[in-house]
């Protein structure tokens, strides 16, 4: 397959479409694939004849899984990461560019939507979601922290929803999307191949109106009583002391989750979440998130959780330090430290400061 058969790009009427076309490995996103798309929509940008833009997954299960990760791990073994820092260095400038592209970008969040497949269609300004969405930002079971611009969207999340999505890495359905903020709207999978044909003819907000519904009640509203409560400690040891205490078996699954994950990962997450809410716009928190990414090439965690999740797939990653007691405040700071002329310097303005643990 070329880097062209990868993103498959048609215009039809009014739209322009975009189909990443990866579907045996979930639409996987590459360094030429955020290429492509970038090319496309400076190409439509100024065309007067498409007036919106609209994102889908070929296949059947998913819009996309997320960055290559296995991509990244031989990278990081053979070449030091310099090219997976390439990578997101472009994919975080596409994430800036979606969310102010000036014409409508329609992103169908249909099927499996994680990682770098939120960071494609989260920041669009039409976000649609269908009963056979699931959505995630899993990225500390593999020794990274959400990036993306995923701790921006999850950093607005009510309460602390997001603080509990991005460390625990859990999918959501639809519902739950809507409520988080990671999506507009609820269209059932039925009638997506009619919305798109629509799109072609009919203004975007009007087209994907005619298909909305009410979305099937998510899980996560009911348990913001002991969310907002054990995700608003200060550390991470303190919020796994308060979820087994509280009486939902959710909370006490959520407890065992966390055990599992990279604990550097889920330090780093906690304070990458807390700073995104200070910062405010995307382009800082995608500065920040850059700063991170880049820590965590030459961190043992990332390429031992692919090892453990895709290259060996035994599932049992031996982290590095092995317990939260063992990370310590320097450690974590070390990922927000200054790139120097290596920065990805989307947004204008003072450094993020210093960075600290708690909240």
């Amino acid at each position: 397959m070329t880097a062209d058969d990868t993103v498959l790009l048609r215009t039809e009427g009014r739209a322009a479409y975009l189909t990443l076309n990866r579907p045996r490995v979930l639409n996987a996103l590459t360094h030429a694939m955020v290429r492509r798309i970038d090319q496309a929509l400076t190409a439509w940008e100024s065309d007067p004849a498409v007036e919106t833009v609209v994102l889908t997954g070929a296949g059947e299960r998913g819009l996309c899984a997320g960055g290559d990760i296995r991509a990244i791990h031989d990278d990081v073994r053979t070449g030091g990461g310099s090219a997976s820092a390439a990578f997101w260095r472009d994919e975080y400038r596409l994430n800036a560019r979606i969310a102010h592209y000036p014409k409508p970008y329609v992103a169908v969040m249909d099927g499996i939507v994680m990682g770098g497949g939120v960071g494609v269609s989260g920041h669009g300004s039409v976000r649609i979601v269908t009963e056979r969405s699931r959505i995630a930002m899993p990225e500390t079971g593999i020794g990274f922290v959400p990036d993306v611009g995923g701790t921006h969207l999850l950093a607005q999340a009510p309460g602390e929803l997001g603080t509990h999505l991005a460390l625990t890495g859990t999918q959501i359905g639809a519902g739950d999307a809507l409520l988080c903020g990671l999506a507009d709207r609820f269209v059932p999978a039925a009638s997506l191949s009619q919305l798109l044909a629509d799109l072609a003819h009919v203004p975007a907000h009007e087209a994907v109106g005619r298909y909305v519904e009410q979305a099937p009640l998510g899980e996560l509203a009911a348990r913001r009583s002991w969310i907002d409560v054990c995700y608003a400690a200060d550390t991470v040891e303190e919020i796994l002391e308060r979820l087994p205490v509280d009486d939902d078996q959710a909370a006490k699954e959520a407890a065992e989750t966390l055990f599992t994950r990279s604990p550097t990962s889920l330090k780093v997450t906690l304070a990458a979440l807390r700073r995104a809410r200070r910062l405010g716009s995307l382009e800082r928190v995608l500065d920040q998130e850059y700063r991170v990414s880049c820590a965590a090439l030459s961190a043992p965690d990332l390429v031992e959780g692919i090892r453990a999740q895709v290259i060996d797939k035994n599932r049992t990653p031996r982290w590095s330090p092995a317990t939260l007691a063992e990370v310590t405040d320097a450690d974590v700071a070390r990922f927000f430290a200054p790139l120097g002329d290596r920065e990805l310097r989307l947004a204008t303005g003072p450094e993020t400061g210093p960075v600290t643990t708690g909240g």
